[in-house]
């Protein structure tokens, strides 16, 4: 079947093509604006050389040039490989080589992050990736890199429209390189079938229509896979109007959805956190309620603490989901024809297969027995790019095995339970990190918490939890008041209270760094 992802894009630009796509600042373009700028990275990459297939490396934060620069590699049949704009030159060459890039287009960055430089150092180390093009922040400006030529430059005088390059649905579109949590970091090869399904079935469960028109708060990076799909494609598969904000600070995040009437807010549990911690004096926090219709929550468990303030303060229930990156990523959400059931990651999305597995793969029957999540639908990637052992590792039979652990209840819902490589045995009992960490949270003293196992000559791991205080509490205190509330094997013997927790660009808790501390 020919369909390419792009045609997302196209559709709402001759659907609503005057309606706003995306919002930075005082610049908004319109759904024909991004569209036509597409077209012309399209034309530029095929004569460039760019062929179908060819796999063309994208760096940018939350601008307009990242849905423009992604619509447009998808539209001259290439595949999209977005990177974190964090990584470093030894990095990002890794990237390029592993991928085969042919091309790549970097934004210039800032003096604080400094991406073009180290974009431009990657690309140097990289012999088989021939094309290197400088996105700057203005289009006219020279480039600030020797030797490097910039997207504005290359893009003055193009004009017209292109014609989108058919591909078939199983065709690679996106390579989604995971966070590398254990060895080198692999690259999931995500079909414009995987991604397409995956865009549509979100709106499906958000409840949008065609006729609707969603103003989303994109926070998430979009190089990531949660706010690519569920915001980004799904966003622009509804003409939803995306107001970007380049990197996640909660003061900013607020004033915007009070400013921009935001009705769509997505986000990490962190991201909650930070919007709680926010709503301070000034802040019209029943306007921004009455605006809000739909707040989305993944990449990491909630803590329902979390989810109770929310819904008090904003009058919004968060719905929560689940996946990964190889699932392109929803594989679970809140089930739209029930009532939303605090921490749970929700049931099946339609299409999409789920079962608990044990060590040996069979699966676990029975309500609330726990097992290790695996999944099976339109949603599975291909398979790790050129990685044929560790995509046989992951996959069995059809079914996509996660390493997260989960219970079902007897009513079908889904509850995560912790990452399986998180999990501590502390003297032959497993303990669940997410499961001290809600408890952590109920403390009115403890803000955040992250939870951790630690050596220990006795009993082989240690419990221990990194607490941010929002009150006065010792670490006395803190542990006495634990062993009160949880079974003794259970409670964390160590407490340290720090100003911060080391978090992936995307917002998650750096557990490993946390381990080795």
């Amino acid at each position: 079947m020919i369909l390419n992802l792009a045609t997302l894009l196209e559709d709402s630009a001759r659907r609503h093509p005057d309606r706003d796509a995306v919002v930075l600042g005082d610049t908004r373009l319109s759904y024909a604006d991004v569209d036509r700028a597409a077209d012309q990275v399209a034309g530029l990459l095929v004569d460039l050389g760019v062929q179908p297939g060819d796999r063309v490396a994208l760096s940018c934060p939350n601008l307009p040039y990242f849905p423009i620069v992604y619509y447009g590699i998808l539209k001259a049949g290439a595949v999209v490989v977005p990177l974190n704009v964090l990584l470093k030159g030894r990095e990002i060459a890794y990237h390029l080589a592993d991928s085969q890039a042919t091309a790549y287009l970097c934004f210039e960055g800032t003096a604080d992050l400094p991406m073009g430089a180290e974009g431009f150092a990657g690309f140097q180390q990289t012999p088989g990736c021939e094309r290197f093009l400088l996105i700057t922040a203005d289009p006219a400006a020279a480039s600030p890199i020797e030797g490097a030529r910039t997207l504005g430059q290359a893009l003055a005088g193009r004009s017209g429209p292109f014609d989108t390059v058919a591909t078939n649905e199983t065709d690679t579109a996106v390579i989604l390189y995971t966070s590398g949590t254990t060895g080198q970091p692999k690259g999931a090869e995500l079909s414009h079938g995987n991604l397409v399904f995956n865009a549509l079935t979100c709106n499906r469960l958000f409840g949008n229509l065609a006729t609707d028109h969603e103003r989303h708060l994109i926070t998430l990076p979009l190089f990531h896979s949660f706010g690519s799909t569920v915001q980004m494609n799904a966003g622009f598969a509804v003409a939803s109007t995306l107001v970007l904000l380049p990197r996640f600070q909660a003061d900013q995040a607020v004033a915007l959805l009070q400013r921009e009437k935001i009705t769509f807010f997505a986000g990490v549990p962190t991201m909650y956190w930070g919007l709680l911690g926010a709503l301070h004096e000034g802040v019209d926090v029943a306007e921004i309620a009455r605006t809000m219709r739909v707040a989305v929550s993944g990449g990491a468990s909630l803590p329902v603490e979390i989810i109770n303030q929310f819904q008090e303060r904003f009058g919004v229930q968060i719905l929560e989901g689940y996946g990964l990156s190889e699932t392109s990523p929803v594989a679970t959400f809140s089930d739209p024809e029930r009532d939303p059931r605090p921490g749970s990651i929700g049931v099946p999305i339609w299409g999409v297969q789920v079962k608990l597995i044990d060590a040996a793969g069979k699966t676990v029957e029975g309500a609330d027995q726990i097992g290790e999540i695996a999944i099976r639908g339109h949603n599975i990637m291909k398979g790790y790019h050129r990685r044929p052992e560790a995509t046989a590792e992951v996959m069995r039979d059809g079914w996509f095995r996660t390493g997260d652990l989960a219970r079902r209840d007897a009513d079908g819902f889904y509850y995560i339970v912790d990452r399986a490589k998180d999990m501590i045995i502390r003297g032959g009992f497993n303990v669940y990190p997410r499961e001290i960490e809600e408890v952590l949270l109920t403390h009115p003293a403890v803000s955040l918490a992250a939870v951790v196992g630690v050596p220990h000559s006795c009993y082989g791991e240690e419990v221990k939890a990194f607490v941010i205080r929002s009150g006065a509490v010792t670490e006395g205190d803190l542990i006495a008041w634990c062993r009160e509330t949880m079974a003794s094997y259970k409670y964390p013997r160590i407490v340290e209270f720090v100003d911060e927790l080391p978090m992936t660009a995307t917002g998650k808790i750096l557990k490993r760094e946390l381990a080795g501390r």
